[in-house]
């Protein structure tokens, strides 16, 4: 037979762990003309987005809005409330909460890093030691990454809640939700978060380049007392502006607005409940899929984290006998137009074992037929290259989805 282009048509998909699948929606808010950015259309529109995302962060504080990615979300947390000199608690089940840690080391704070590898979550006996430890409160944040993207673990931040109130330690609990927020049940009242920062482009479904930091009134209180703040970063005037510029410390990022409008229409349409159970539920589905694929003799593919409850709902890193993962990724991408996440921080980049990492994304705008489809591409790629996989991963995923099963 000849060659066949299976990428000549239909539309390629995008299954890295963010930026996620934009609906359609979301991209013809997008595609108009600027607005007036000082009043107006703009202005109602914003006003209307505070509360909607309130209402996804399960809050009933503040939030302010940056013009930056994740990363520029953690430095406005650690800017707003904390001093050079201050010392900071940093659990860590992967590559974001070291980033983190680095982000307040480069602000002036001491970060004591607690890691607990790559392949489980945070250990609260060990996180409550360390606090109850600290009799002179010299901690002065907890940074809780609640999934972290570079190993799929989901942490449990209600718990990281309870150590410090055990403990009756006053620090801050600071929760990065990049990964997680609309995929991931959170609850940031309810689990006595004060500060929760996030992005646009996972579960929230918008193009990359917007960020959001919520806070509760004691991590206001931080704010006002320290002696200065960035006038950037600072958050105040974005949570409680004056005037409508202020909302976003300049000139809006309209195009992002009117998409994120959108996105939270799609959200709340469908219901924080809802949107969590399909996370769930699709979720299932490929962990079904790949732990047939892994019943083979000898090495072959594995889960990164082994117990489902601890599994994000967003995202799952996989491995294979390296270089078999890089080289899955490459045939998916250039022969059906598939494209897989790559590993972040599982093995260093210069290494042969980094080729055998690799990470799925199924956040946000992803439904049934959508994961079968990732799913029968993955399939075809362990065939078309030969690497040995056990069968029946297809139908395992199929009963998940009709709700046969999981």
């Amino acid at each position: 037979m000849g060659s066949t282009d299976l990428r000549a048509a239909g539309r390629a998909y995008l299954a890295i762990p963010g930026p996620s699948v934009m609906p359609d929606a979301v991209l013809q808010a997008m595609h108009r003309p600027s607005p007036n950015i000082y009043g107006g259309e703009l202005k109602d529109l914003t006003e209307s987005v505070i509360p909607d995302l309130a209402r996804v962060a399960r809050t009933r504080h503040n939030v302010a809005i940056y013009i930056a990615n994740g990363h520029g979300a953690w430095e406005a947390a650690l800017s707003n409330t904390l001093t050079p000199g201050d010392r900071v608690l940093v659990p860590a089940s992967g590559a974001f909460a070291h980033g983190w840690a680095e982000m307040a080391s480069g602000l002036g704070l001491e970060a004591t890093v607690l890691d607990f590898g790559l392949h489980a979550p945070f250990d609260m006996a060990r996180v409550a030691e360390a606090l109850a430890a600290d009799t002179d409160h010299s901690i002065k944040a907890v940074l809780g990454v609640h999934v972290d993207t570079s190993t799929s673990i989901r942490n449990d931040i209600a718990a990281l809640r309870a150590c410090l109130d055990e403990v009756g330690h006053p620090a801050l609990l600071m929760a990065d939700c990049i990964a997680s927020l609309g995929c991931d049940r959170f609850e940031m009242d309810d689990w006595g978060v004060d500060v929760m920062v996030t992005a646009c482009q996972k579960g929230l479904m918008v193009p990359a380049g917007v960020s959001f930091v919520f806070f509760n009134d004691k991590a206001a209180a931080a704010r006002k007392a320290l002696p200065r703040v960035s006038r950037y970063w600072d958050w105040a005037p974005r949570a409680e502006p004056e005037v409508f510029y202020q909302y976003f410390g300049g000139t809006a990022p309209t195009q992002h607005m009117f998409g994120l409008r959108a996105a939270l229409d799609l959200i709340h349409g469908e219901g924080m409940e809802q949107v969590w159970t399909r996370h769930a539920r699709l979720a299932r589905a490929i962990w079904a899929a790949c732990e047939r694929w892994g019943d083979v003799e000898g090495e072959g593919l594995r889960l990164n984290v082994l117990d489902p409850n601890l599994r994000s709902h967003a995202v799952t890193a996989l491995s294979l006998p390296s270089p078999n993962g890089t080289e899955l990724r490459s045939w998916l991408e250039e022969t059906l137009g598939l494209t897989l996440g790559i590993s972040l921080g599982m093995a260093p980049s210069d290494s042969p074992e980094w080729h055998g990492h690799f990470r799925l994304g199924h956040m946000g705008h992803v439904n049934g037929h959508m994961i079968l489809g990732l799913l029968g591409g993955i399939e075809a790629g362990l065939q078309a290259l030969s690497i040995p996989h056990g069968g029946g991963a297809l139908a395992a995923a199929a009963e998940v989805v009709a709700g046969k099963a999981g």
